[in-house]
């Protein structure tokens, strides 16, 4: 991995303000999300993420600075300069005296950690001897405890965005579809009953891995395909019907799409054109229990050829309804 400072093209005397805006500014201009046609976008981006781990946080940052630890954060062994066989009974070497302090760093499931241990102000013992002395000695002289931790919990790697499409029925009952993520795995994902269109779903731990840190997160964009017959209105549907004129004068019968097919709805006479008839429970899920409704609007169909009796009946309606005024 590169120089975390060329990553996140700030100074080596930068601060961490100056770190942090530069953070921010690249994760923008890198994130997957926004580079979606560029196959390296996830490794720039995973890159950048490594180089914030360390120059982000102070202390790892200053364990990269004194070359303790290289550019993807890990330890580098430096050895004890002047320190030979500090067993029972042994002296300190030059170099080595009750200063002298200890620094370990080290990768595990809670990303990093590093401790800070202060050497025997003297000889004698084996070094677990050597560190127990410090509670009584080295640490109240220096007015601090003498084990010190500093812990970042793991940096998660970039989300990884898809999207899948279901019919109107599908969204209704609930379903089950495969996606094929930008990560390249295939999984398997379960869509609720009752969602919407443009809702989304979170699969932990299936988006872009992230070196000492766990993966992102796959968010699933459901998009719900257009019904011939019928519009989502709420937890309702809507639908319109055709019906003759003859059925709209004397009543009659007319065949409704629903999503468990189509039903017979009866039409009383004199029914006018865009009266609008409720079907109980034949609408979408509700959060609570239940269904929502589904509202049939009447539509009067009329010949599409001529048709001289209906022509002679309206003129005989226009007559009475002229003489009447």
């Amino acid at each position: 991995m590169r120089d975390p400072y060329e990553v996140l093209g700030v100074a080596r005397g930068a601060d961490q303000a100056e770190i942090k805006k530069a953070f921010r500014r690249l994760a923008k201009k890198l994130h997957p999300d926004a580079n979606k046609g560029d196959p390296k976008a996830a490794a720039r981006f995973a890159e950048l993420n490594s180089a914030y781990e360390i120059l982000g946080e102070e202390d790892k940052r200053k364990a990269f600075d004194r070359g303790e630890i290289d550019a993807e954060g890990k330890p580098r062994f430096q050895g004890f300069q002047g320190f030979q066989g500090y067993g029972r009974g042994a002296s300190a070497q030059p170099g080595f005296d009750s200063s002298t302090v200890f620094e370990t760093f080290n990768f595990g499931p809670g990303g990093f950690r590093r401790t800070t241990r202060g050497a025997a102000p003297g000889g004698g013992g084996a070094f677990e001897d050597v560190l127990s002395s410090l509670f009584g000695s080295f640490g109240a002289q220096q007015g601090h405890a003498p084990f010190e931790e500093f812990e970042t919990g793991p940096v998660r790697g970039p989300d990884a965005a898809a999207a899948i499409s279901i019919t109107l029925a599908e969204a209704a009952k609930g379903t089950k579809k495969r996606v094929l993520l930008p990560t390249g795995k295939n999984v398997e994902v379960s869509v609720p009953a009752g969602i919407s269109d443009g809702k989304q779903i979170r699969l932990r731990g299936q988006g872009f891995a992230q070196a000492h840190g766990a993966p992102g997160d796959a968010i699933i964009t459901i998009r719900v395909e257009k019904h011939p017959d019928l519009t989502p209105d709420g937890n309702d549907l809507r639908a319109e019907v055709s019906i003759p004129l003859d059925d709209a004068v004397l009543g009659g019968a007319v065949r409704v799409p629903t999503l468990d097919g189509a039903v017979e709805l009866k039409i009383p006479p004199r029914t006018s054109g865009g009266r609008t008839f409720r079907l109980k429970g034949k609408g979408l899920p509700r959060k609570g229990g239940g269904h929502g409704d589904l509202l049939a609007t009447v539509r009067i169909e009329l010949p599409d050829t001529p048709d001289a009796d209906l022509e002679a009946v309206a003129k005989k309606l226009r007559q009475r309804r002229s003489g009447a005024s």
